[in-house]
């Protein structure tokens, strides 16, 4: 027989292609099978996955500096490390639009139209919702651009300063997964608290990996904590305005919706901060 992979000639009686590495399967494909290859493929100790989601934490700068600076085999390489993420927040927007009825909107109806007010965030949560990848990865750059003004001992070009926001977001995203998909699935009451409680978590996770890269002192991480956290706020704004703008291009919203102002941008930027979780 023969390696279905690289076409080697094997013996019967091997279980890995002497030339390629790769599992000699014998077996047809049964749903058990096809199940325990997921297994094995991201949560074996030595699967690139399960070291790079580790060490993000133990040591980030070995992977985020190393694969920067040319290691690209030993951690999982920042796009697929992200897709990952983004798969997974996939599931979160499923379950999100079946739990949608029993989330607690009450905390965004402050105005003197609470009818209005709960009209309007149901629009801007089924738009969110809708997109919430893209809305995710637009605070890449955010997070980049404001990291390489601000802590950048290493000298990163924009570009791979990218990579490293992508990485911790990325991160967050999957250790997040599964506490937020306990709460929506048993506790959707409190699933919009929630998620501005992590939210606000997962911009101190990523300040904490940056930190591990560049080991500021003290005193000198604490003012660029400050400039960063500035930063964040204008890029954050820049994307509600952009939201907003989309909002209104595809008619999702109309002047009318706009009649309590101050509520229903506080509810835009809530709605905008669940889909980082």
């Amino acid at each position: 027989m023969e390696c279905k992979n690289c076409k080697n000639p094997i013996s019967d009686m091997v279980f890995y292609c002497e030339k390629c590495g790769a599992k000699v399967i014998r077996n047809r494909l049964t749903l058990g099978n096809l199940f325990g290859f997921v297994i094995e493929s991201y949560f074996n100790i030595d699967n690139s996955f399960l070291k790079t989601l580790i060490t993000l934490f133990t040591d980030p700068r070995d992977v985020i500096h190393g694969y920067i600076t040319g290691l690209r085999k030993k951690y999982m390489n920042p796009i697929a490390f992200m897709t990952i993420a983004i798969t997974l927040s996939g599931f979160m927007v499923i379950l999100l639009q079946q739990r949608m009825g029993d989330l607690d909107l009450t905390m965004f109806e402050m105005g003197v139209n609470p009818e209005g007010m709960q009209k309007f965030n149901q629009k801007v949560m089924n738009f969110t919702t809708e997109y919430s990848s893209l809305i995710f990865l637009l605070f890449i750059p955010v997070f980049a651009f404001a990291g390489w003004l601000t802590f950048n001992r290493n000298g990163y070009n924009l570009t791979e300063y990218t990579v490293v926001t992508t990485y911790a977001l990325a991160q967050w995203s999957i250790l997040s997964f599964p506490f937020s998909l306990a709460i929506l699935y048993f506790y959707p009451q409190s699933y919009m608290t929630y998620s501005l409680v992590v939210s606000a978590i997962m911009v101190a996770v990523i300040i904490y990996i940056i930190q591990m890269l560049n080991r500021y002192n003290w005193g000198s991480f604490l003012a660029r904590m400050i400039a960063f956290l500035g930063l964040l706020i204008i890029g954050y704004v820049g994307i509600m305005i952009v939201i907003y703008i989309l909002l209104f291009a595809t008619g999702t919203i109309t002047v009318d919706d706009f009649k309590n102002l101050n509520q229903a941008t506080s509810s835009a930027i809530n709605w905008a901060s669940y889909n980082l979780v």
